[in-house]
């Protein structure tokens, strides 16, 4: 039997369906990122009104400033506890819901809801749960001999900002990781039950190998999320305090730029932290793509 091909009726229209995304890449991605390049090499007044190039003395500055190489160190962490958090209770909550079938449904869109919750929001509501002073779980937490300040506590202000993170990306995460559940054959798991293979076991070797291409995609997505779309929240809970506890890089670029008025700087930092993101995304294609198989 041949195999159906789809042509087009001229050689233009190709190029036309394309355009519109090209256009969008081009004016909100490759474009602020050729002005902050140009930017970083430039050391501007505060007040824009003249700048001098300095070539990659920007780039040099980054590297000796204590403040900057804390950010790093607290963007790992926050991007690895987010990740493995959002990642974790995602796939719990897919197969949770799998395992309910069809009376799931009510579960799904509960769990769905959150996605629909603004970063600031999100931001907002669990700073109001974990307030020092009417906060619910801050009560709570006191009830049990447990003392919550992350106004004043650099630990516990990190560990609010990356609970409030991952519980917004869960539902994203949960959306994939149940499709694909439902697409694993369910043959291939009698069997192996018919075999005397445990939920355990059918889950660890038959159900997380077939999973393996959806867990790279959001490993991939959730890194890049940890890193540059946390910005609201952080900006609503913590505004990257106490001190530079919960300062991520993002942030920082923010607080450098629009607060201190470093653009040359800032633009360093932007450049420098979309190199991050590239390369740890070029490393998860190249060693850990090819342990996954399609």
């Amino acid at each position: 039997m041949q195999a159906k091909r789809v042509t087009f009726p001229g050689k233009i229209t190709p190029y036309l369906l394309l355009l519109p995304q090209v256009a969008v890449t081009l004016v909100f991605f490759v474009w602020p990122a050729g002005e902050a390049l140009v930017s970083s090499l430039f050391a501007q007044d505060a007040f824009g009104l003249g700048s001098t190039f300095v070539g990659l003395a920007n780039f040099a500055a980054l590297f000796r400033d204590p403040a900057y190489l804390e950010a790093v160190g607290v963007s790992f962490l926050f991007a690895f506890c987010v990740t493995a958090l959002a990642m974790g209770l995602g796939l719990l909550f897919a197969a949770a819901a799998d395992a309910l079938g069809k009376a799931a449904g009510l579960y799904q869109v509960l769990l769905v809801w959150p996605y629909a919750v603004a970063p600031a929001v999100a931001g907002v509501l669990w700073l109001f749960m974990f307030d020092p002073s009417v906060g619910m779980v801050a009560r709570a937490l006191r009830t049990l001999g447990l003392s919550w300040n992350h106004v004043l506590d650099g630990g516990q202000a990190l560990t609010l900002v990356i609970l409030a993170a991952a519980w917004k990306q869960v539902s994203y995460n949960f959306l994939f990781f149940y499709a694909g559940l439902r697409a694993i054959p369910q043959g291939a798991l009698e069997a192996a039950a018919l075999d005397g293979a445990g939920p355990f076991q059918r889950f660890r070797h038959i159900v997380l190998p077939l999973l393996a291409p959806t867990t790279f995609f959001l490993l991939v997505v959730n890194l890049t999320y940890a890193f540059f779309d946390t910005f609201g929240i952080i900006h609503a809970t913590t505004g990257g305090g106490p001190g530079r506890a919960t300062t991520i890089l993002v942030y920082k670029v923010f607080r450098d730029g629009f607060e201190g008025l470093d653009l040359g700087g800032s633009s360093a930092q932007s450049v420098v932290l979309l190199v991050i993101v590239v390369a740890l995304t070029a490393l998860q294609f190249r060693h850990i793509e090819r342990k996954v198989s399609y």
